[in-house]
Parts: structure tokens; C-alpha cells; sequence
């Protein structure tokens, strides 16, 4: 098994009521036009070897000529890969990421012979909920907590180089696990390479360069070519691609966007599948994303039931005013 846990869950869309969206308000955000795309948008980037994240993010943000820039997921400045950057106003989206689970692939090289055998019986003991006390040179606190490694896949063994793939949760220091391994094999080891390529929806295989930003960016502003800079720019509703969602009532979105939790009349359409407390994207009919959540209740009640409370509205993202001031998801 190769993928992180929001992966294996397939989702079925429930239709609690028909209902169509006003052309008048809001847009699909694939038609967005470019200076609003440059706000409120984000990159896969691959972070290249050597500079800190918080130095290429400062990067993005002069190339675009951005207010802010966001990261999700540090990654040390010697590690490469998916680094997703959100631009302006999308900057807090990137906490949706969090929660999403992590991919890398890593060299690790093994401080003396050992059979391979007992090599991949060590890694299997790696595999599943571990303790970890964070490096030394962390950004975090260190003291013992407990992470999840949801697969780790030894993709070849050379000598006393170790290629894995690993899918894990944020905040899993692949570093620490080498050095664990070696601990356990009684000879030491250390982690020689590492790419990360997967950082929840956000993958290696959309992944764009540095370079490719500059480039696309000089396209749009002495052609007037926007293809390349949409290629590399992507809708912040890219990162909530992981999450479970409900799909709102144009009526229902300007009482959200003022602070208001979302109640059961709101709903047009939702997710199976949803639990309790579970983290929401909110969606306008279009795509749009509206807000972020948790749920109160589960996809079942949402679908049956005519009222309530369904989704704690914690983080707004689209401005009020964007859709008229009707208020109908009132219980």
C-alpha cells in the first residue's frame, strides 16, 4: 500500500436537494482572472537543495510581486521536493494541509553489513503508530510524541543504501526513523538523501520549479500569455482536494462569509462518508471555497435531517458581499 489514508477513502456525493447557482455571483475559480488568481492561489513547488522554505516562499513572493506568502510542511534546507506555497490571501488555506499526511523517498545508508532480511525486518517495525523524540536541530519542542507511519516501502537495497518510499503524518522526522533503524540493527544509520512527493492533494507529478515561476510570470507580463502561469498556479480549492465537502445554497454563503455557522437548510449537496468532527471544506456551487469547518454532525444526520446545526464554520475565505444577502440556512 502506497497511499496516504485520505486517498483510500472513496467518497459519494449525496444530492439533499436540486438547486442551481446565479451566474451573476462568484466564478468557477479556473476562470479567475490573474491578478486575482495571484491572490488568492497556490504552488506546487519543488523546493530545490539549499535554501531554508521560508527563503523560497520570500522568493515566490517577489517574482509574483505578492502582499504575503505562505508554506505548509517545512522542509530542511538540504531536502528537496514538494513544498505547496500558497499566494495572498490564500496563505491560510495551508493549514488544511496539515492534517493530510506526507510522502518521501529516501537513501539511507546503513553504518555497516547486514542482511537485507534483517534490514526489512527492522524498517517493518517502523510501520504504524512510533514515538519519536525530534532532532536536535527541529523547530519544534523536543520532547517524545507520538506520529503514525502509514507504509514504508523498501524500493531497493545496495550495499549498505537503503531506497524506501514512506507515507506518514506531519510532523514524522524521516531523519529520526533512519537513525532509529540503524539503532535497532545495532550499527548505526543515517539519512543520506531525501525527496519529499507527496504533501496531502499535492504531488511530484504537478510539482514546478523556481524557474518555471519566473518564467511563466515573464510570459503573462510581456505576452500577455497566461497558459504557462496557469499551469503553475493553481486555485487555493486545490488544497482542500483531500477534505470531505459540502456544497452550499447561494443564499447561504454571505451569512457564513459574516461569521455564521452553517446549518442544515444550507446544504444542497454533501460528501458520504463524513464523521463528526471531521474537518469540512464549505463549497459554493461553482467550486468556490467558502469556508472551513467542523463537522457537528455526520453525513447520514446532514442527509436526513431538516435542521440543525451541521458545520462549525473556524476559517472564512471568500469576502462577504460576493453572493447576496439572503439568509435562509437558519435553523
Amino acid at each position: 500500500m502506497t497511499n496516504l489514508p485520505f486517498e483510500n477513502i472513496t467518497r459519494e456525493i449525496l444530492v439533499k436537494t436540486d438547486a442551481v447557482s446565479d451566474p451573476k455571483f462568484g466564478c468557477d475559480p479556473f476562470k479567475r482572472d490573474i491578478p486575482k488568481l495571484l491572490d488568492t492561489g497556490i504552488v506546487c513547488l519543488n523546493k530545490p537543495k539549499g535554501p531554508t522554505s521560508h527563503m523560497v516562499a520570500d522568493y515566490i513572493k517577489r517574482i509574483f510581486h505578492s502582499e504575503k506568502t505562505g508554506h505548509s510542511g517545512t522542509l530542511d534546507p538540504a531536502v528537496t521536493g514538494v513544498l505547496p506555497v500558497a499566494l495572498g490571501s490564500a496563505t491560510r488555506v495551508t493549514q488544511a494541509l496539515l492534517p493530510a499526511g506526507k510522502e518521501y523517498v529516501c537513501i539511507m545508508h546503513v553504518h555497516d553489513d547486514v542482511p537485507e532480511e534483517k534490514i526489512r525486518w527492522a524498517m517493518n517495525e517502523f510501520i504504524g503508530k512510533i514515538t519519536q523524540l525530534p532532532p536536535v536541530k527541529s523547530a519544534v519542542v523536543r520532547k517524545e510524541r507520538e506520529r503514525e507511519i502509514y507504509y514504508l516501502d523498501i524500493m531497493e537495497i545496495d550495499g549498505r543504501d537503503v531506497l524506501f518510499r514512506m507515507g506518514c503524518e506531519a510532523g514524522t522526522y524521516v531523519r529520526k526513523v533512519c537513525h532509529d533503524v540503524g539503532e535497532l540493527l545495532s550499527c548505526g544509520a543515517h539519512m543520506a538523501e531525501l525527496i519529499r512527493t507527496k504533501a496531502g492533494p499535492f504531488s511530484d507529478k504537478t510539482w514546478v520549479t523556481l524557474q518555471d515561476l519566473e518564467d511563466a510570470y515573464a510570459f503573462y507580463k510581456e505576452d500577455n500569455n497566461e497558459k504557462f502561469l496557469r499551469h503553475c498556479v493553481k486555485p487555493m480549492e486545490i488544497a482542500v482536494n483531500h477534505l470531505p465537502k459540502v456544497w452550499v445554497h447561494d443564499s447561504a454563503i454571505d451569512s457564513i462569509c459574516h461569521g455564521a455557522s452553517l446549518n442544515v437548510p444550507g446544504i444542497v449537496k454533501l460528501h458520504s462518508k463524513i464523521q463528526k468532527n471531521d474537518l469540512i471544506a464549505v463549497m459554493s456551487l461553482k467550486e468556490e471555497l467558502v469556508a472551513l469547518g467542523n463537522a457537528f454532525i455526520n453525513s447520514g444526520q446532514i442527509f436526513s435531517e431538516q435542521k440543525g446545526l451541521c458545520v462549525r464554520i473556524n476559517k472564512v475565505f471568500m469576502p462577504p458581499g460576493v453572493y447576496p444577502k439572503r439568509i435562509v440556512n437558519a435553523s
